[in-house]
């Protein structure tokens, strides 16, 4: 049997190498298309693009939150820059100063170099390649999880949606097993009834007959039941086959409602109303669970 998945789930990366830790985080909810929202810093932000490539491996469908973040207490995390044009200034003026007010030039370098913009501090400039080679298997990992609870919350939406179409089938079975009874049941009320108003147990047969075929026709639900039948077969044979059907097994349980509704309009007695609205509550509660399948 195929894999079916829901569109609930959450998955978890996390590592540290060389100072460097990478943590990833994915939650995901129902949604018609796959949605995707990505949380991370600034300094990933050139990443996007592959992230949102490789969740696509493993996401088909669904609104999905990733939350990405990034600690580098690494040694290159900063580099120092000597500004030579800056110090050339610095010097160029001190200079000029010593020679217009007679002093003695004794700049030297521990001086110089105090003044500001000299020396600065940067972000060096990080390793783009190894910097994806270590992200991307806990990216992978979050995915895997996440991709794992999916298809355990999936496997009990499966589990629970076939149960409920084998109830369904005995109730479908229940109408059409009760349509001969109440046409039996009316052709007898029908027939007593003329014997009283007639006051003679000579009656005419034949239009007692007509009578009963204009009423079966009317409450005949012969091809409803037929075609519930063949969508609760498609459904299950979905479900059974697995993969990305959640839109799919939409448009059927859209379809069953449609003949639930016609066979509870032709509904003649209690007990074909009663189960025909057993078959409509059924078909909702499938519905709303099959929002939640990939």
């Amino acid at each position: 049997m195929g894999i079916v998945r829901s569109m609930t789930g959450f998955g978890r990366g996390e590592a540290e190498n060389e100072g460097r830790r990478y943590t990833v985080e994915v939650r995901s909810v129902n949604h018609r298309f796959l949605d995707i929202s990505i949380k991370m810093p600034k300094v990933l932000s050139k990443f996007e693009s592959s992230v949102r490539n490789v969740m696509k491996e493993y996401l088909e469908r669904g609104k999905v939150d990733v939350f990405i973040s990034f600690y580098n207490t690494a040694s290159e995390t900063e580099c120092v820059r000597y500004n030579k044009g800056i110090a050339s200034e610095y010097l160029k003026y001190l200079r000029e100063m010593s020679d217009e007010f007679g002093l003695d030039d004794d700049v030297r370098i521990s001086l110089l170099s105090r003044f500001p913009d000299v020396f600065t501090t940067e972000e060096a400039e990080l390793d783009e390649d190894r910097i994806w080679s270590e992200f991307e298997p806990v990216l992978r990992k979050a995915l895997e999880e996440i991709r794992s609870s999916r298809e355990r919350e999936g496997e009990n939406l499966k589990i629970d949606l076939l149960a409920k179409l084998k109830d369904m089938e005995k109730e479908v079975s229940v109408i059409e097993k009760r349509g001969p009874e109440i046409i039996e049941n009316y052709r007898a009320k029908l027939t007593e009834k003329v014997k009283e108003m007639l006051q003679d147990s000579t009656i005419d047969e034949a239009r007692i007959v007509t009578e009963v075929t204009i009423f079966a026709d009317k409450i005949c639900v012969d091809e409803e039941i037929t075609r519930l039948r063949s969508h609760i077969g498609a459904m299950t044979k979905e479900l059974e086959k697995g993969g990305a059907i959640g839109r799919k097994l939409d448009f059927i349980a859209q379809e069953m409602n449609r003949e639930a509704n016609t066979t509870l309009s032709k509904a003649n007695d209690l007990i074909t109303s009663d189960t025909a609205i057993e078959i409509k509550t059924g078909i909702e509660k499938i519905r709303e669970q099959i929002q939640n399948l990939e």
